[in-house]
């Protein structure tokens, strides 16, 4: 086919899909994106997340070298002003021209202003871009009370937005309930309720009426009902308008309500200009979600690679968590078609709501509202979307557990079952790339997209791949190793129902030959887990890896490191004083660490016990740098010192780190406490992290820095110090039971099945009966601490490990140091070679 110029107005997200969804069909097109942002592509559904702690870099779906990398011409800031459709030419703001054979418009959508007099005060601000965000920070700093007017799915974003900046937080919604488009009365009754519960004030059947100067804030909201509301911030989010400006000026056909009019192949009234996402009119509907708009932009993109694409319509079907609440909605929530019937399950105690829409013989799923509990989500979305028939009894799909509820299993679906929504993947493309030779969960991922966007599929993606590989008789091997034909999960229950306390033990009952350094290691670390016993004991110091022996770090000269534990980071004059005095005294590099610890490195092996046996007597213990176990717990200064803080930040990182320290675990672990949503300690970083509320503490669980860094999952809200220990204590003993080795908390939770729900169903609602036994086996494990340095040092046996040389006390000359700022370093290896050199004539 002939090469044309391509060019896509618009570089939001569906604009970016457009591209790179043309881009990958290597039609040899020339592209041009032109964004009206000063930045590339960027994640919108999740912005309210740079609020909780997100980086707005974070939210990337491009970069500028993405495009370049790709051939793509993209120029950002500088908006399109006018469509030439006679030249075929568009024109920018900087009076820049652009030929065209084919366009795209994806302008989007701008947020709806209602026409109130006093909204445009300069504290009446609108919720869209990253720019919007930076101005609500603004807005919101020095201010006490906040206003989302617009109780829909971005309102309660939003609303979450301010509730995470610390404001007192109203939602105003003029309809009589929240979300109404999307949930039944009775769904959005209860997702009221749980939005109440969470502090957010709401406010329904409001019609502002103005917004004028306050008494005691900085606005006054009047209502048509003759009440008001004070707030020193209102954000509107009350639904969007198409962004047709372009379009009209250019005389395209428009919508009699805005949105530039569509037909199937998404061409406008010019058959050389297309229109995708929000700005795009298609049976007279706009489809304000992204999912339609990345089935448009396909659409186009087939097209424009000489194929016959079309856009059909969408489903609009969404399983949000809005607020930390669990909302669903699929298909004719409201039960409008002709003889639909309901079947509707209400646990106001449980604050669950579920309704079943089907038809009137009870055989099709129509549509369905889940608040509260989306467990249900997938499998009743299967059910709607292929046409499966439902069982006899549909009402057992959202009953509470009777024993007897139907499942809809992976091989129940057809071949044309949408599993990932957000990359339209269906079972049969995953089939399909099981055919062509993948192998394992990671190639699929890889070759077919599924589950790389939101995530929510991912446990169906693990069915489905595990069903189609065990139908083929591809067996998958979890062994341990060679040594063990067993999961480390199911070696962890071996070790612990038998009551095995020695790795000879365990092997000669459970496993065969001598074991490798793979296997032990993880037995090492499930014993401590299980018995706590002091890792240099006989039967397991020949465990260890080289780390845990010698209980520090080896540096890259053969020196190593020492980290005096400090819990929460706090120390007293008098201890640094120690810190100093030890590291002036064996000549040591000193460095503070990114867990606010103090790491002074350059330390020979001999000289291990002499400087621990130091700052023991100065009332230090160990800090487990070494080992697969608790790390740190970082905090901030909280309410003590810091004019933001709610809580005692500190303190409760004491207690934290005093409980967990010496905890052995498949990986390390790390901790923080904030003491307010500020964040300063960075804990939603951390495998487990805590921030405080007004009303307590809010729990994040599974996140983690490194080379491929995770945030947080938000686990539990406004938790008494009692509650947050004991959650803590489940959480930690559940991963510690259930891990993989090596295995650290996001990937756990990335492979958990039923994934976060899951994981609170087991820690807070108990849903396995096995929170006391958690919490009893934890604190078997805090009763039985001990500093592993205090032992060694107290016990002369042990202290024969560390001469460095077992007939004489010299120690290695192969350690070499240069000064480099005052301290020590290792010296390069072309230092090396000079400096030994010199040493060895002047013996």
């Amino acid at each position: 086919m002939s090469k044309h110029n391509i060019v896509v107005i618009g570089n939001g997200m569906v604009g970016h899909h457009f591209v790179e969804t043309l881009v990958g069909k290597q039609t040899g097109h020339n592209i041009t994106v032109i964004g009206e942002e000063p930045r590339p592509a960027y994640d919108r559904v999740h912005l309210s997340e740079v609020f909780s702690g997100r980086a707005p870099e974070e939210l990337a779906l491009a970069t500028r070298e993405t495009y370049l990398g790709w051939g793509v011409a993209a120029h950002f800031g500088d908006p399109v002003t006018a469509i030439e459709r006679q030249n075929k030419v568009v024109v920018t703001r900087g009076g820049r021209r652009f030929p065209y054979d084919k366009l795209v418009l994806a302008t989007g959508s701008y947020p709806f202003v209602p026409p109130v007099p006093g909204s445009d005060h300069e504290r009446c601000l609108s919720y869209r871009t990253i720019d919007d965000l930076g101005r609500i920070r603004a807005g919101a700093n020095g201010s006490r009370v906040g206003v989302v007017v617009g109780g829909g799915l971005l309102g309660l974003e939003c609303a979450n937005a301010l509730r995470n900046l610390g404001l007192e937080t109203h939602v105003v919604e003029f309809a009589p309930g929240l979300m109404g488009v999307q949930l039944d009365e009775g769904g959005s009754r209860m997702l009221r309720r749980k939005v109440e519960a969470l502090g957010v004030q709401v406010h329904t059947r409001k019609n502002t009426r103005q917004i004028v100067p306050g008494d005691s804030h900085a606005l006054r909201m009047d209502f048509a009902d003759e009440t008001a509301l004070e707030t020193d911030l209102i954000v509107f989010s009350a639904g969007i308008r198409p962004r047709d400006e372009l379009a009209r000026a250019g005389e395209l056909t428009v919508g009699e309500r805005g949105g530039i009019v569509i037909d199937y192949k998404c061409k406008t009234t010019d058959s050389d200009i297309f229109a995708i996402g929000e700005c795009a009119l298609f049976g007279g509907r706009i489809y304000g979600l992204v999912a339609p708009g990345y089935r448009m932009a396909e659409a186009v993109a087939e097209q424009l690679s000489g194929a016959a694409g079309q856009f059909q319509g969408a489903d609009m079907s969404t399983k949000l968590k809005l607020l930390g609440v669990d909302v669903g909605s699929i298909g004719d929530a409201h039960g409008n078609s002709e003889g639909a019937i309901a079947y509707v399950f209400s646990d106001e105690r449980a604050e669950q709501y579920k309704r079943l829409v089907t038809s009137a013989d009870g055989k099709q799923l129509l549509g369905a509202v889940l608040v509260g509990d989306c467990e249900d989500y997938d499998s009743l979305l299967q059910y709607h979307l292929n046409g499966i028939e439902l069982p006899p009894a549909p009402e057992a799909l959202i009953a509470p557990n009777t024993g007897e509820r139907p499942t809809l299993g992976v091989a129940a679906l057809p071949a044309t079952a949408t599993v990932c929504s957000c990359h339209n993947v269906t079972k049969g493309d995953i089939v399909g790339a099981i055919d062509g030779g993948c192998c394992s969960l990671a190639e699929i991922k890889s070759g077919t997209r599924a589950s790389t966007g939101c995530g929510g599929c991912a446990a169906m993606l693990k069915n489905l791949v595990d069903d189609e590989l065990s139908a083929r008789g591809i067996a998958v091997d979890r062994s341990l190793c060679e040594h063990f034909p067993y999961t480390r999960q199911e070696l962890y229950h071996l070790v612990r129902v038998g009551t095995i306390k020695t790795f000879a033990a365990l092997l000669a009952q459970h496993g065969h030959g001598r074991g490798c350094d793979i296997c032990k290691p993880a037995v090492a670390s499930i014993m401590a887990s299980l018995w706590n016993e002091h890792v240099l004991e006989q039967p397991h110091v020949g465990l260890q890896d080289t780390n845990d022996t010698f209980l520090a770090n080896m540096q890259k000269d053969g020196s190593y490191s020492v980290v005096p534990r400090i819990p929460g980071g706090e120390i007293t004059p008098e201890k640094l004083v120690v810190l100093g005095r030890v590291a002036q005294k064996y000549d040591l590099y000193t460095k503070i660490t990114g867990g606010q610890r103090i790491d002074l490195f350059g330390a020979r092996q001999h000289q291990l016990p002499e400087i621990w046996r130091e700052l023991v007597d100065a009332g230090f213990e160990t800090g487990h740098a070494y080992g697969k176990a608790l790390r740190t717990v970082k905090s901030c200064v909280g309410s003590s010192w810091c004019r933001y803080g709610v809580q005692d930040s500190v303190a409760m990182a004491i207690t934290i780190e005093n409980r967990y320290k010496g905890l052995r675990s498949p990986h390390k672990l790390k901790s923080a406490v904030s003491g307010c949503t500020r964040e300063c300690a960075e804990a939603q970083s951390k495998d487990f992290g805590v921030i405080a509320t007004e009303n307590g503490w809010n729990l994040y669980v599974c996140g983690n820095g490194g080379m491929k860094p995770r945030h947080a999952d938000l686990f539990a809200t406004d938790l008494d110090d009692q509650t947050l220990i004991r959650y803590i204590d489940r959480f930690l003993m559940f991963y510690i039971r259930t891990a993989d080795r090596l295995q650290r908390t996001s990937v756990w939770l990335d492979n958990l099945e039923g994934g976060l729900d899951y994981l609170r169903q087991v820690v807070i609602e108990d849903s396995l009966g096995i929170a006391a036994e958690l919490e009893t086996q934890m604190a078997a494990i805090v009763g039985t601490y001990q500093c592993e340095w205090k032992t060694t040092i107290e016990d002369p046996a042990k202290l024969k490990r560390f001469r460095e040389f077992v007939n004489s006390d010299a120690s290695d000359s192969n350690v070499v140091f240069v000064r480099e700022r005052g301290q020590i370093r290792p010296a390069r290896p072309q230092e090396r070679v000079r400096l030994v050199t010199v040493n060895e004539r002047l013996r």
